[in-house]
């Protein structure tokens, strides 16, 4: 049938001819095998062109629905289509838990392993480093299995859908734990310059929150594995005397239990609750990954074009992702610090802000999330991912017509 939809935050229409939602993977791979042109859509938490399509677009989100935990085995087999917080809440029942979620349980769990999509905490991957074995559905409509250790795996998570359509994957887990969340106020920038690792390592998941406009960060939220209460005071920062929402003004009921109280780990390390929408869609987002070591020089150079950047902003949040062997990933051989901007959805003061991020990062080798705005060419993107030309030749084995190929593809992994 004719699509007009939009992605979730309805800056990009996509232009499929068709939307095909089927019911059965038998069904899915007869779409795939008679399509010209495919693309996956999944909840559509993109910002950019990354999912669109002028032939078929397709969700997975209609797949028979799987959570299949087995604790012998350490993992969990899940349908593509289904979302963080559906998988969480079925795997805490049984006593297991994922090693760490991103902001949003609401996106899905293929979507944001195909994207590099993550949480924080100095210690914790992204979440496709979880990922043990992909299963998906080639070009040719055949339905294949990749699995940790074959030599393609690195290149079949992080992989844009760019070798075919994920169906289900099988992730790591560990026991189910509890997290107590809080939050504090007033960072002192010049503290943060001198004691960057220390804060950042100071619980399981840190996030610090900024609007790019003061000499203080305006949030730090800690979610923390055991251990005390927290002090009053920290580093010049000061305990929130109550449940905040990361953007200024907005009310905190979307958010996750703060002040302390424990909580299951579902409901700690995202930022948000399942139950609410954390907001309209009235957003734009961007995302840059430089190196753990140029973090200190990286939040400088921001903060000398904050002018620029902060009319744009609602919020900016800094976190930390440990490196990883999937050659797409952002944090692909290297600790990162992750600088998140949630722009007001304003495309020409948003471009402004963009450009002006993107010179100042310039001097860091700078890798943008691949799901969000970004202006920065292909060839210094290609530049940055030691194992470029490897994942090129193995879009070219697993779609030598191009069929998973689309404008925002082409760009980045030209053919020949």
């Amino acid at each position: 049938m004719t699509v007009a939809a939009t992605n979730w935050a309805g800056n990009i229409t996509f232009r499929a001819e068709r939307f095909h939602e089927p019911r059965s993977v038998a069904e899915l791979r007869r779409i795939v095998a008679g399509a010209r042109s495919v693309r996956v859509l999944g909840t559509g938490h993109s910002f950019n062109a990354i999912a669109d399509t002028t032939g078929d677009l397709v969700s997975v989100a209609g797949l028979p629905r799987v959570v299949e935990p087995d604790e012998r085995a350490g993992t969990v087999t899940v349908s593509a289509g289904m979302r963080f917080g559906e998988v969480a809440g079925v795997l805490d029942r049984v006593g297991l838990a994922l090693h760490n979620l991103g902001s949003l349980p609401h996106i899905s769990v293929a979507g944001a392993c195909a994207t590099g999509t993550h949480g924080s905490g100095s210690a914790n991957g992204c979440l496709a480093t979880a990922v043990r074995a992909v299963e998906l559905v080639t070009a040719d409509g055949a339905l294949v299995t990749i699995e940790r250790g074959a030599a393609e795996f690195p290149g079949s998570v992080v992989a844009l859908g760019a070798l075919g359509v994920v169906t289900r994957l099988t992730l790591d887990v560990v026991p189910a734990f509890e997290v107590r969340q809080w939050v504090y106020e007033g960072l002192p920038t010049a503290v943060l310059r001198e004691r960057f690792d220390e804060i950042m390592a100071a619980a399981y998941s840190v996030s610090l929150f900024t609007g790019w406009r003061t000499d203080r960060i305006d949030q730090v939220w800690l979610k923390q594995r055991g251990g005390p209460d927290a002090p009053g005071a920290w580093l010049g920062a000061v305990l929130a005397d109550g449940p905040r929402h990361p953007v200024p003004g907005c009310p905190p009921e979307p958010c996750t239990g703060q002040l302390g109280v424990p909580g299951r780990w579902h409901t700690r390390l995202p930022h948000f609750r399942p139950d609410f929408t954390p907001s309209s869609g009235d957003e734009l987002q961007s995302e840059y990954f430089v190196a753990r070591t140029d973090a200190v020089a990286a939040f400088d150079a921001l903060d000398a074009v904050r002018e620029r950047i902060a009319p744009a902003l609602q919020i900016g949040e800094i976190r930390t992702v440990a490196a990883d062997a999937l050659w797409l990933s952002p944090a692909y051989q290297r600790d990162c610090v992750a600088f998140h901007f949630t722009w007001h959805p304003d495309p020409v003061a948003v471009a402004d802000a963009v450009e002006a991020v993107e010179q100042a990062l310039s001097a860091f080798a700078a890798r943008p999330h691949w799901g969000k705005v970004f202006r920065t060419a292909p060839e210094a993107i290609r530049d940055s991912y030691p194992r470029w030309e490897d994942f090129r030749r193995l879009l070219a084995e697993f779609d030598p017509a191009g069929r998973f190929r689309n404008g925002f593809l082409a760009r980045h992994f030209p053919a020949g």
